[in-house]
């Protein structure tokens, strides 16, 4: 079952289910969930390994980072694949999971996120992938609201989320084995 806003809005008062959240989703959330807002984008430049036992993200870039006093646009080549990161943290108990969306806007621009879920038990930030299918460069601006993020709640005994990327890291610090 999805979550309503009222419920959301209260777990995020007791059990800090999303922390820095936006004036506005905290006063007005529309639809069944929260828009997240832009932090920052890295450039991938490396080569990743996924095998067995073992993996190794693709080394990333940082190209450009939020800050409120300076909004900054950044542009999104046709064709480019970037990793990004949103200003919100979630915390998610143990009978909860969370989805990602594409706000309109992107998609209707040629502009696709990749992501998966967040599973029950996971604490930290967000990252999802970016690619520019359109023809085109599509601007951002850092800030913007760009996903929108519904929660679950899951029936039955769940395995909370026990793996690496715990915390909200972007990348691998070189091959690490799997847990």
């Amino acid at each position: 079952m999805v979550l309503g806003t009222q419920r959301l809005l209260k777990l995020v008062k007791t059990q800090k289910l999303v922390e820095g959240l936006s004036k506005r989703e905290l006063e007005n959330p529309e639809g069944a969930g929260f828009d997240l807002r832009l932090d920052e984008i890295w450039e991938v430049e490396g080569q990743g390994f996924l095998g067995l036992e073992e993996r190794e993200s693709a080394k990333l870039k940082l190209s450009a980072k939020f800050e409120a006093k300076k909004p900054k646009t950044f542009s999104l080549k046709p064709g480019k694949y970037y990793v990004v990161k949103t200003i919100e943290t979630i915390n998610l108990p143990e009978q909860i999971l969370a989805l990602f969306r594409p706000r309109s806007t992107l998609y209707r621009s040629g502009v696709t996120i990749f992501s998966g879920n967040a599973s029950p038990g996971y604490q930290g930030g967000i990252n999802v992938g970016l690619l520019n299918l359109g023809p085109k460069p599509f601007k951002i601006q850092l800030g913007a609201r760009f996903i929108h993020i519904m929660f679950f709640e899951v029936k039955g005994k769940t395995g909370k989320y026990r793996g690496q990327w715990q915390g909200g890291r972007t990348q691998t610090k070189g091959k690490e084995k799997q847990v």
